[in-house]
């Protein structure tokens, strides 16, 4: 039997990019590809994130399995994350898509600009 369109709420890939799609999603699993890390750690790796949007990522991805939490009952508790064998399976998908912009960001860049040119000669005609 055929997969379900991509169209169609049941399809795995659907289901995937709800996941992974979010960007501090990603950077939260990049951040943690070299092991373990406390919470201060990953918010140092990560520009822009803020406390809020990390606590919610990290909680969210070890809801979905892809992230461990370790409290070690010190005072004050040490805190640690890390993947999972499930997360990890995730990091060569990641490691393409960072080549990919790597490779091919500059023209995305260069369209966006040329969109952008020649609509705002657009807007300004129709204004």
């Amino acid at each position: 039997m055929r997969e379900p369109d991509i169209s169609i709420a049941e399809c795995s890939y659907r289901r995937a990019l709800e996941i992974v799609s979010n960007k501090w999603t990603a950077l939260v699993i990049y951040a943690l590809e070299d092991g373990t890390s406390r919470y201060g750690t990953i918010k140092s790796r990560i520009a822009d994130i803020s406390q809020k949007m990390l606590t919610q990522t990290l909680k969210q991805l070890e809801r979905d399995g892809l992230v461990v939490r370790k409290v070690t009952p010190v005072v004050p508790p040490a805190v640690e994350y890390a993947l999972t064998p499930l997360g990890m399976t995730l990091l060569p998908f990641l490691r393409m898509l960072k080549e990919w912009s790597s490779a091919h960001y500059a023209s995305v860049s260069e369209a966006r600009e040329a969109y952008y040119a020649e609509h705002q000669d657009q807007d300004a005609s129709h204004g």
